[in-house]
């Protein structure tokens, strides 16, 4: 079956191209839909109809969770500022001495403490972490206008070689531990590039029309600077929270976990920032395809202002529930697919990973970045959203695609490169000033590097889950935007719709091999 009659065959969903206009309403509930006198379908009268809030239970959960890491962030950044012990916390962080730990020891075990021990003394720290991000984050813009396609190679076949050279100096620092973290990941990069490099042209084509929709549309790469300028400033709370951490009397055991607990809250706020801007971006981009280009008379008024206040009310629940699972299951996907495809004939291995494989992709359909789009475009909850388009891509064989596409892994690269730029940055000043604190540092400003450079990226990222959606939907938008695209994509879903029909058949030929023979029994 081709694409084209799977699109003509499935029936065009109402959220997206019907009218809210109450006369065509009216009209159709009489049981005549072709009158020719009425206006056609326009599909931006779904982003103009009334939405309704969605998974308010998650907006609540992410506002409380705001509020309460806020209030403890700036408890603890001002325990240690300008003076040890300003709120007398600390005679509830030790815990060296238990119930018996007597007030004559806890007085004792201060005066033994380094007074030197302030927020002040690691807060520049996360200052010089904060500067370089934001620094990467606008280069990483910048250069998308001139230098795309050698940016994302870059990004490629940098990443590995920086993992094990830092890989490396852990070990020559004698963090053993950190050592063998970056070796595996960096060996993890590499058998992951060679598995994927067939890929790659396909993938940089799409990431090169990506970024030629995004630097059509100007006002994507202001929503992205403003949203870098909000996270930074969250970011200035947070550091000065957690170094109030590293400064306290906690022992390196206790630090750690407050470190990981308050990173998992770091990474959920700019997770939930990235999907924001991945709505406000979805929304444009998918408007902009629909009508042909961003000055179309067709177009409704203020689109992005529409964008971004449906990303920030009615759908902010649902970007915070998703924001929760989709990087941790996407990024384990794609792990799992590289290593699926170099197994080869190990039947034992190959059974485990298929396990694995189909557990991952029941959670993909719940749990996916093209959720987004949907929910800019409809407005419903994320499941719903992902559930959508997830059966969307199955019933057009776009999927075969999507799948084969690595637009999404390449651009992480990206984010990776810049969380550890960053961290190399501070890590390097932490090492002269306190290198006793380099690991706990150097970690959390990666971390920092990650985010606020995935706030750049999550630009390009939308732009390409748009054009599958929209591919997926109805073709013809992408032809009209770009004919010769259009040919290539085709081309290469007739490819993998091809090659995955050869493997399915080859597959229930060696099982009706194994079966017994009849004639012998």
């Amino acid at each position: 079956m081709s694409l084209s009659d799977s699109q003509q065959r499935r029936p065009q969903r109402q959220s997206v191209f019907s009218s809210a206009d109450p006369a065509c309403i009216d009209h159709e509930e009489n049981g005549d839909s072709s009158d020719p006198s009425l206006p056609p379908p326009t599909p931006a009268a779904a982003g103009q109809a009334s939405r309704h809030w969605r998974d308010v239970f998650w907006l609540c959960v992410f506002l409380l969770h705001l509020l309460v890491f806020g209030f403890a962030l700036a408890l603890l950044g001002i325990n240690r500022f300008n003076r040890a012990d300003r709120l007398n916390i600390d005679r509830f962080t030790n815990l060296t001495g238990g119930a018996n730990f007597s007030q004559a020891s806890f007085v004792q075990y201060l005066k033994q403490t380094d007074p030197a021990e302030l927020t002040e003394t690691y807060w520049p720290f996360y200052g010089v972490a904060g500067g370089a991000s934001v620094l990467l984050a606008w280069a990483w813009l910048s250069l998308l206008r001139i230098r795309a396609s050698q940016m994302m190679k870059v990004s490629i076949h940098i990443l590995t070689t920086y993992l094990a050279v830092v890989s490396v100096l852990c070990f020559w620092a004698e963090h053993f531990f950190w050592g063998v973290v970056f070796a595996v990941g960096a060996a993890l990069q590499f058998l992951y590039v060679m598995s994927v490099l067939d890929r790659f042209p396909f993938t940089m084509l799409v990431l090169q029309k990506a970024v030629k929709m995004v630097l059509a549309i100007p006002d994507l790469m202001r929503v992205a600077y403003a949203f870098m300028i909000i996270m930074l400033c969250w970011m200035i709370l947070w550091s000065f929270g957690i170094s109030g951490v590293i400064a306290s009397s906690l022992d390196d055991s206790g630090c750690w976990w407050l470190l990981v607990i308050f990173s998992v809250s770091l990474f959920w706020t700019g997770a939930v920032f990235c999907n924001t801007v991945h709505v406000i971006v979805s929304g444009m981009v998918f408007l902009v395809l629909m009508h042909g280009n961003v000055s179309a008379a067709s177009m409704p008024s203020k689109p992005l202002l529409k964008s971004l206040r449906y990303a920030v009310t009615t759908s902010f629940g649902s970007i915070c529930y998703g924001s929760l699972f989709t990087a941790a299951i996407r990024t384990l996907r794609w792990k799992i697919r590289g290593v699926r495809s170099k197994i080869g004939s190990n039947e034992c291995l190959l059974c485990c990973v298929d396990f694995l494989f189909h557990l991952v992709e029941t959670l993909v359909r719940f749990f996916n970045k093209y959720a987004y789009v949907e929910i800019a475009v409809n407005g419903k909850g994320f499941n719903s959203s992902a559930r959508d388009a997830w059966e969307l891509f199955q019933s057009t064989g776009i999927e075969a695609l999507v799948a084969y596409d690595c637009s999404g892994a390449v651009l992480l690269m990206g984010i990776i490169l810049g969380g550890l730029v960053t961290g190399t940055c501070t890590g390097v000043w932490t090492w002269y000033k306190r290198s006793d604190k380099l690991i706990m540092v150097g970690s959390t400003a990666i971390l920092m590097g990650m985010i606020l450079v995935g706030l750049a990226v999550v630009v390009i990222e939308s732009a390409v889950t748009s054009i599958y959606v929209c591919y997926a939907e109805d073709p013809f938008l992408i032809q009209r935007w770009d004919a010769e695209f259009f040919d290539q994509m085709s081309e290469v879903l007739h490819e993998r719709l091809q090659y995955r029909s050869a493997r399915a058949r080859q597959v229930m030929d060696q099982r009706f091999d194994q079966l017994p023979d009849e004639s012998h029994v």
